[in-house]
């Protein structure tokens, strides 16, 4: 038989967000890899297939997370090739900051195998439920903190800002699991240059156990270097300003609607 590969999202909270066709797949398939978010939750997906085996050992302090990835890569397309139906079980969306899905699945696709991705949950999810946020309303704009960081945005004060693992921003090395008060300084200090110092924001992160609750932490932007932050939190930066109406491009499209019922008639 040929191998074949699906990626699925279990969502955020443990049995509550994984839908019908991800738990179809992982029930289906010939061997499933996890990579959860909690400890319970690996038992939890352990209840639905005999056979999983975790990907969290490939993570270790001081090795770079591009080595542990390639890893994980290896890992679900060794059984891919030996002709197994392989699933790959990530928390959340596994296309939402997940790079070993995708990796996965574009290299399995490459050798002429069948490889698919079932959408879940994603933290973005939770926190526009979480947070009260439309992004339809204001505009929402999403960076990993570091890449923020590393290159020159054009940020929209007007609009949300989502700076995701602002935990480790500032990371050059993928090695660690946190930076230090210095380097949120620094980032502290790109991020007054479009918004105040006191300006409110909020340290974000999703629940993953039905008895939990989701941190949402207000603070102003000046206190974000002395705050407790991890891996998963989230900084949210509500708009500072509100939209400019662009004047010129109304005038056109007023021009347009005349011209259309003007054709009308």
């Amino acid at each position: 038989m040929k191998g074949s590969l699906s990626c699925v999202g279990l969502g955020m909270m443990l049995g509550a967000h994984v839908g019908p066709r991800a738990r179809a797949t992982i029930e289906q398939a010939d061997v499933v890899f996890g990579a959860v978010s909690d400890p319970l939750v690996e038992l939890w997906l352990q209840q639905m297939h005999a056979d999983v085996r975790s990907l969290q050992p490939c993570y270790a302090e001081g090795k770079s997370r591009h080595e542990t990835y390639r890893e994980m890569v290896d890992s679900m397309l060794a059984e891919v090739r030996a002709g197994r139906q392989v699933c790959g079980a990530f928390y959340g969306h596994p296309g939402v900051f997940a790079g070993v899905p995708h990796k996965a699945i574009a290299q399995a696709r490459a050798e002429g195998f069948d490889a698919h991705m079932e959408p879940g949950v994603s933290a973005e999810d939770c926190l526009y439920a979480d947070l009260g946020i439309d992004p339809g309303e204001f505009g929402c704009q999403h960076y990993e903190a570091s890449q923020f960081m590393f290159y020159r945005r054009r940020i929209d004060p007007s609009a949300c800002l989502v700076l995701w693992q602002v935990g480790v921003a500032g990371d050059r090395t993928a090695r660690r699991f946190s930076t230090e008060p210095a380097y949120r300084r620094l980032l502290v200090e790109r991020l007054v240059e479009d918004y105040p110092a006191d300006h409110v924001v909020t340290l974000y992160e999703a629940a993953t156990l039905p008895i939990g609750a989701p941190r949402m932490e207000s603070l102003p932007l000046a206190r974000l270097m002395d705050a407790e932050l991890r891996m998963q939190t989230t900084l949210v930066v509500p708009p500072a300003i509100p939209m400019q109406r662009d004047h010129r491009m109304m005038e056109r499209i007023r021009g347009l609607d005349e011209q259309t019922a003007a054709a009308a008639a």
